[in-house]
């Protein structure tokens, strides 16, 4: 354990770089803040690259049961402690204080195929979420309606490059970053919760289709209503975002498109507030709470 208490320590700068998406993909590694994230985190067996306390902020039982299992992974090993002051702690921080609690974590390394299933898989894929907050929120009503698993598709890099994606090597990630500490931070810990892929559009398409898991995409060019769709079996629901909708790869590979009936002057809703149309659609459909209380 290590104590810091200038803003311009080589740990600190390196935390910082971790707000450019470039820096982290290259290191594969994010940040996370806040106790209930931390605890989370924790809570879901992720032990921390590097972990940073300021004492002085903690505060409540939840912040000091966090960092006391801080305190445990760093007499293991497996994490890098270190105690920092208030004004480095400011500098670390996405949102002021965070409770005194901040994590870098490695991306969690998990693919299409080691996804796991109960019988009727569910699964919500989302395409070119514009902002982070939304991608976050997202999360948070997926972990609530017991969704097994969100797939955010990728471009080939000789593809069309959206406004908002970034090359990371062989693939560029479209639309929102699922790794941006600002996601963790707006679905309040259910990326932990959460199975989260990105994973190249084509590759997507290609394994739910071997799965058995019907395809359904929203547009409002459909002329089917979401309430009129049987989503009792293996369902992927398909959502994009608000601007552009969803692009003719996953339009074309649907099996079923569907639309929400709009009354008013405004021709879409907020992706977070659509998709937990859909996602609470299949969870009425099917009839109880698809993931029983205690089980992960």
């Amino acid at each position: 354990m290590t104590s810091i208490t200038s803003p311009t320590n080589p740990h600190i700068k390196s935390v910082v770089r971790l707000a450019d998406r470039r820096t982290r993909d290259a290191t594969r590694r994010t940040v996370v803040e806040g106790v209930r994230e931390v605890g989370l985190a924790l809570g879901g067996g992720v032990a921390p690259v590097e972990a940073y306390v300021c004492p002085e902020l903690i505060a409540g039982p939840e912040a000091e049961a966090a960092a006391r299992r801080l305190v445990a992974l760093a007499g293991t090993g497996l994490t890098e402690l270190f105690y920092v002051t208030p004004p480095v702690f400011e500098k670390l921080a996405y949102r002021g204080h965070s409770g005194g609690l901040l994590l870098v974590i490695a991306y969690p390394n998990l693919s299409l195929d080691a996804l796991t299933f109960r019988a009727a898989p569910f699964v919500v894929v989302v395409e070119e979420a514009e902002k982070p907050g939304n991608l976050g929120a997202v999360l948070r009503t997926a972990d609530a309606a017991g969704v097994d698993a969100l797939i955010v598709p990728t471009l080939l890099e000789t593809e069309f490059l959206p406004r908002n994606s970034v090359s990371t090597g062989n693939s560029v990630s479209t639309g929102t970053d699922p790794h941006n500490p600002n996601v963790i931070r707006a679905s309040l810990g259910a990326y932990f919760t959460v199975p989260t892929v990105a994973a190249p559009a084509d590759e997507a398409i290609a394994w739910l289709r071997r799965q058995g898991i019907a395809i359904v995409a929203t547009t409002p060019a459909a002329d089917t209503l979401y309430t009129a769709a049987d989503f009792t079996g293996p369902v992927a629901v398909v959502m994009g975002s608000e601007a552009w909708g969803l692009s003719e790869t996953w339009l074309s590979a649907a099996d079923v498109r569907l639309r929400i009936p709009m009354a008013g002057q405004v021709d879409s809703l907020n992706l977070s507030a659509a998709t937990a149309l859909l996602l609470y659609e299949v969870v009425r459909q099917r009839g109880a709470s698809p993931r029983p209380l205690g089980e992960g």
